[in-house]
């Protein structure tokens, strides 16, 4: 599996660089799980049953959880999600969908380590952050 098109290249360095470019969190740190991906919820017919693995719990920007929305929900909610949430401004959803970008990456690449067999790679991972990716990449 390719870790990412070439073409896409371009896309998500705009992504990037437009959540450096967002105003920082200007609020107090917030408590964020940091690490909200698919193999870290446990769903049951698409109800959200729990958050597991808390090694990245800390206190900072909530613009790292809010990235979940492009990483967890399906095309087409994000919209949705930040509507319904109501606490993220302009700002926020910017950082949160860079970050979201990152961590589609980082997903694309663990996949891309187990389909290697490489030590800790998860092969089931890479079409999550596939799908993320593609999200963040059209807004959606």
């Amino acid at each position: 599996m390719q870790a990412i098109d070439p073409d896409a290249v371009g896309d998500v360095h705009a992504v990037w660089a437009d959540a450096v470019a967002a105003p920082e969190w200007a609020g107090p740190p917030v408590w964020v799980h940091g690490d909200l991906h698919p193999a870290n919820v446990a769903v049951s017919d698409g109800t959200l049953l729990g958050v597991i693995d808390c090694g990245a719990l800390f206190a900072g920007d909530p613009a790292w959880d809010l990235a979940a929305a492009w990483v967890l929900l399906p095309a087409g909610a994000t919209a949705r999600f930040f509507d319904a949430y109501a606490h993220a401004d302009e700002a926020a959803i910017r950082r949160a969908r860079g970050l979201a970008a990152m961590k589609s990456l980082l997903l694309m690449l663990m996949g891309q380590n187990g389909d290697r067999s490489r030590p800790r790679g998860k092969p089931n991972w890479g079409p999550a952050g596939r799908a993320a990716l593609d999200r963040v990449l059209k807004g959606v």
